[in-house]
């Protein structure tokens, strides 16, 4: 019989290989160029990536669907903690769908503290694939490259429940009643 620890940690070998192997995929590069396309600030005023990446060669965004989604809401919750970590290593923005005042109120009931702007009146969700067959967006990661005058989209990746952005899920998958609770996150968990 096989000694469970030896198990799990050859199991733990072959996925951190498959991970290598998914990163490769996940940074491939998307060759539309995005350097003139625009965001709002929060003021209203029009940004475009190149000038939001200013002398950086990298820029991080998270994608988030905004203030209709819980699921996104937790993400950036968790986010809130990490950010400035996260900002120090590579510049790093929000993007929501959501308009500049409404992103602004609702980041504040949050007590978010990320640099925000918005995809209200942009064409960048469509043009990196962030958006679904219904037209709505979605949410997930880009990290953006600059290539001399040209800024492309590097590297991709999705977030839902159970993925590796939100580390709710992997603590919740440790309990033994995992399966049975369907939980899902609020806004609030007062009584």
């Amino acid at each position: 019989m096989t000694n469970p620890s030896e198990k799990l940690a050859q199991l733990q070998k072959e996925i951190a290989e498959k991970q290598k192997e998914v990163l490769a995929l996940l940074k491939t590069k998307n060759e539309t160029d995005i350097a003139n396309l625009t965001l709002q600030d929060q003021s209203g005023k029009n940004i475009t990536v190149s000038e939001l990446m200013g002398e950086s060669r990298q820029m991080m965004i998270i994608h988030n669907m905004g203030k209709s989604c819980v699921y996104c809401t937790l993400w950036a919750d968790g986010f809130t903690g990490v950010f400035e970590h996260m900002k120090n290593r590579i510049p790093t923005i929000f993007v929501s769908p959501d308009d500049p005042q409404t992103q602004k109120e609702f980041a504040e009931s949050r007590g978010w503290n990320f640099d925000m702007y918005s995809a209200n009146e942009s064409t960048l969700l469509e043009t990196i694939n962030f958006k679904n067959e219904k037209g709505g967006a979605m949410p997930g990661v880009s990290i953006f490259t600059k290539e001399g005058d040209q800024v492309f989209q590097t590297a991709r990746d999705y977030f839902g429940p159970g993925d590796k952005y939100c580390s709710v899920w992997h603590l919740f998958d440790l309990l033994e009643d995992n399966e049975e609770v369907k939980w899902s996150p609020k806004y609030s968990y007062e009584n």
